[in-house]
């Protein structure tokens, strides 16, 4: 596992994960939704997978490829990556 550079603070991720749902849909992260799914935003499997690799290499977290799938919205996501990251500390 490498060193973390986010905080678990889940408004800290959630901020994150905002930016970077909005970069990759080419939109203003103020009309990112964190309620809605990523599915529903318009994020495709590309894009997924990219996440995957962002979250891994921005936590040290490895994460199975389709976190995006089961955990579908940015909330439910910053949630179960603050819970994963305290139970690896």
């Amino acid at each position: 596992m490498t060193e973390s550079t986010l905080t678990t603070s889940t408004g800290e991720l959630r901020t994150w994960l905002i930016q970077r749902i909005a970069e990759y849909l080419e939109k203003d992260p103020g009309e990112i939704d964190t309620e809605a799914t990523f599915e529903a935003q318009g994020l495709d499997s590309m894009a997924a997978l990219t996440l995957c690799d962002d979250i891994e290499d921005q936590m040290g977290l490895v994460v199975e490829p389709t976190l995006a799938w089961d955990h579908p919205t940015i909330d439910e996501l910053a949630e179960f990556l603050v819970t994963t990251a305290a139970e690896e500390h």
